[in-house]
């Protein structure tokens, strides 16, 4: 049951989004936890799980240079997640896109949901396992060649497949950022969900946000809560099942 000061600050959350036509969603692992999808740093997140190496130096690009058949273990088994479903704040999101509400939605995941529940302004920061390609001659593959293949998946000319997820040590892709700036700078509310916004330089976008409204759901507290107008301690699929879209 949620309480009924949460209760309060989403129908403040309601207004605000009834106002507006000009909604940014900035979104993390928290998004996708409801789905199935465990995230890095929660109790029972990656982070807290058993591996010969940390999984932050398994999903490095050294890792991936000099451990290629180990990452790509670890990848298939952990990384990806093909029989996960969008939950209810995927399709909220998609929702509010159509009724002209929500202009990006722009996310630290690499599940490839926000495309699946319909949202079709995705900014995805850190890739995703949906798209891979041979680093040799370029040509593209399906998540699904990836998770079939044995070992290290191999193109036809001979060149290793590699996901197009941004790996530590490797850089954000330019384009992206540049348009997440662009979306956050240009927004009359961001709302910031799922995220302990712990993650750089992505959580540093939200610096550049000048709009009206910021909000901030999330289980944990996060460093921009004090800068919020409206903070939501609760499940984000939960919060938006109660939002109307009129």
């Amino acid at each position: 049951m949620m309480r009924e000061e949460s209760m309060e600050k989403i129908r403040e959350l309601q207004k605000v989004i009834d106002e507006s036509d000009n909604i940014v969603f900035f979104g993390g692992a928290g998004v996708s936890t409801e789905s199935g999808i465990p995230d890095f740093r929660s109790v029972d997140g990656l982070y807290n799980q058993k591996y010969k190496y940390p999984p932050e130096v398994m999903v490095s690009h050294s890792f991936y240079r000099n451990h290629t058949e180990e990452f790509f273990e670890f990848y298939k088994n952990k990384m990806i997640a093909l029989e996960a479903k969008p939950n209810k704040a995927h399709l909220k999101l998609a929702e509010l896109e159509q009724a002209g509400k929500v202009k990006a939605v722009i996310t630290q995941n690499i599940d490839g949901l926000h495309y699946a529940a319909g949202s079709r302004e995705v900014l995805e920061l850190h890739g995703s396992v949906h798209r891979n390609y041979c680093e040799k001659c370029k040509k593209e593959y399906p998540v699904e060649y990836i998770v079939e293949s044995k070992g290290v998946p191999m193109c036809d000319c001979g060149g290793v497949i590699k996901p197009d997820v941004v790996l530590y040590e490797e850089s954000l892709n330019s384009e992206t950022m540049r348009k997440s700036v662009q979306y956050i700078s240009r927004a009359e509310v961001l709302i910031i969900g799922g995220t302990s916004l712990a993650v750089y330089p992505a959580a540093g976008f939200i610096d550049y946000f000048r709009g009206k409204h910021l909000v901030v759901i999330n289980m944990a507290e996060t460093n921009r809560d004090a800068q919020a107008d409206i903070v939501i301690r609760e499940r984000i699929g939960e919060v938006f099942d109660q939002i109307q879209v009129h």
